[in-house]
């Protein structure tokens, strides 16, 4: 009778990786040997272990990763790739979103851009940062229709919150000039205090033309390029390599 009070406290304060471990404990006649203290330090590991793994899902399932099973152990270096093992693996350690740093993936289609900068995304969430996925195209067309209902203002908000903004497809098409205007807003508020990742099939040399407005080209690409990580991926296509159960690494 105790027992079952105790474990509905335990629930009611929503410790459900403690409640768990005592039920284990008490069905295991092998926990009756510990001490005190070693059962009750168990009891709360199980309850922190179980706390980083609901954040985690949490975090995944926010960030709308385009390849959320992509992992940065998972990334293939094939010397034709132009993919550094160690500049990788500075940047598994995250420093550079500590840092509010920037990212920037270049490369041919195909060339694995969006599914690396995922695993980098993922591996953020894995040491508890927010992250959130998101096409420049769809980003525009979010933006836009913000304006057209009132919730510009609030959208703007909500992305500048997240730890790393993973922007896709950049380049791909066109830009108005309402979508310049929004794209510097958005950077802005992210400049100095938040990191961006870039994929795009537009190589950098590139990217103020596209803009096409001089002045806000230079606007926007000093608050992104200027304190970027930047790695230009190589090669033919990998979906052309890979079987179709097969990851695009």
């Amino acid at each position: 009778m105790l027992m079952q009070q105790t474990l509905s406290q335990l629930k009611a304060l929503k410790l459900d990786g403690m409640a768990r471990a005592f039920e284990e404990q008490a069905a295991l006649t092998a926990s009756t040997s510990l001490s005190f203290d070693e059962r009750f330090g168990m009891v709360v590991d199980r309850e922190i272990a179980w706390r980083d793994t609901r954040r985690l899902e949490r975090l995944l399932k926010s960030a709308k990763l385009k390849n959320p099973q992509a992992c940065v152990e998972d990334i293939e270096y094939r010397q034709s790739r132009g993919l550094d093992k160690s500049v990788v693996a500075a940047l598994a350690s995250c420093d550079w979103i500590r840092n509010a740093q920037n990212l920037i993936l270049t490369g041919p289609t195909g060339a694995g851009k969006t599914w690396v900068a995922c695993a980098f995304g993922q591996q953020a969430c894995r040491q508890g940062f927010s992250v959130l996925y998101v096409r420049v195209a769809r980003l525009f067309e979010e933006l836009k229709i913000a304006h057209g209902d009132g919730s510009f203002t609030r959208r703007l908000a909500q992305l500048a919150k997240m730890d790393v903004l993973l922007l896709d497809d950049w380049g791909l098409q066109d830009v108005d000039q309402g979508a310049r205007n929004d794209l510097l807003e958005v950077l802005d508020d992210r400049v100095g205090t938040r990191s961006t990742i870039i994929t795009s099939q537009l190589p950098l040399e590139h990217w103020h033309a596209w803009l096409q407005d001089p002045t806000l080209a230079d606007a926007i690409l000093d608050r992104l390029v200027h304190q970027a990580h930047k790695l230009a991926l190589k090669g033919d296509s990998m979906r052309k390599k890979s079987a179709p159960d097969q990851k695009v690494a």
